[in-house]
């Protein structure tokens, strides 16, 4: 892990970036050698899945499971093989997730978390961002595929100038880097990664109307293949924090701009913040991000 800077505020980025020179090297992590359990030890274990190392966390009515990663990051990839709950997963919350250990009040996070259902009923998968302390940007997405029949890969991808989740492969959901109009984002703070496992019955499948049923626990998922690639700036440019505000380095690809058409025609997505009708926001109270066109 790189060593704590004394950093002036007129110097963050400068700070930022000789850490990240004094980093992990780009492009490898390892689920064994690169992360370690924090919750119930004794609830996960480690296995052979294949040629691929795995962990599988595990939970039941006492406790959970969870795991977090050795190193943190600032601008990253981050790549993960998760197989969910198979069966009856109502009321469990499978998650993978970034964060900040700075004060709570300004911590900055980006959230994948996976709502079980009744046996039959799709996954619902629950993301959010929060960027100095502000959250509230809920996308809820359901997916193409059972994703508790075999793995499938879900990717954190986090530049300056935006932030993109992806399924697959296909982009479902990016957040723009808005601060020059007054939206928070995350740009200083690093952050490490999480998953766990852990009940929410009382909110998580259908707002808490479905229950857990605990015969049915241990329940089970499973994580392999992480991968960490640091953000790679364009040729000439010391770290992707000093990017220049007009580079095209970090523009959407046309084929991450028709997976998000595909997503959205197809009516995976089944919450936005943005277009909620309800009583949560009216005109006046609404995000900003709302209201302002998508970057390039």
């Amino acid at each position: 892990m790189a060593p704590a800077l004394p950093c002036r505020p007129k110097l963050r980025l400068l700070c930022v970036a000789l850490a990240f020179l004094l980093a992990v090297d780009i492009g490898r992590a390892d689920i064994y050698e690169d992360i370690e359990i924090i919750w119930s030890a004794d609830h996960t274990y480690y296995f052979m899945d294949g040629e691929s190392e795995a962990l599988a966390l595990s939970l039941d009515y006492n406790r959970g499971s969870a795991f977090k990663s050795k190193e943190m990051y600032h601008f990253v990839r981050i790549d993960i093989d998760i197989k969910l709950i198979e069966g009856n997963s109502a009321g469990t919350v499978c998650t993978v997730y970034t964060i900040s250990e700075g004060p709570w009040e300004v911590h900055d996070e980006i959230d994948l978390e996976f709502l079980g259902n009744s046996t039959g009923e799709p996954y619902t998968l629950h993301t959010n961002i929060f960027a100095n302390g502000v959250g509230g940007r809920e996308q809820q997405f359901k997916l193409w595929f059972d994703p508790s029949s075999e793995y499938h890969t879900y990717s954190i991808v986090w530049n300056p100038k935006r932030i993109t989740i992806e399924v697959d492969g296909v982009t479902v959901r990016t957040f723009d880097n808005n601060e020059d109009q007054g939206v928070p984002f995350p740009s200083y703070q690093r952050q490490r990664v999480y998953g766990s496992l852990w009940s929410a019955e009382d909110w998580a499948t259908q707002g808490g109307r479905v229950k857990t049923d605990w015969s049915l626990a241990p329940f089970v998922s499973y994580y392999r293949n992480y991968n960490v690639t640091w953000c790679q700036p364009s040729p000439g440019v010391l770290w992707c924090g000093t990017e220049p505000a007009e580079s095209t380095h970090f523009n959407l690809s046309p084929k991450a701009l028709a997976d998000l058409q595909w997503v959205r025609d197809n009516h995976y997505v089944i919450y936005d913040y943005c277009l909620d009708r309800s009583n949560r926001y009216n005109d006046a109270t609404r995000p900003k991000e709302c209201s302002l066109p998508p970057r390039p």
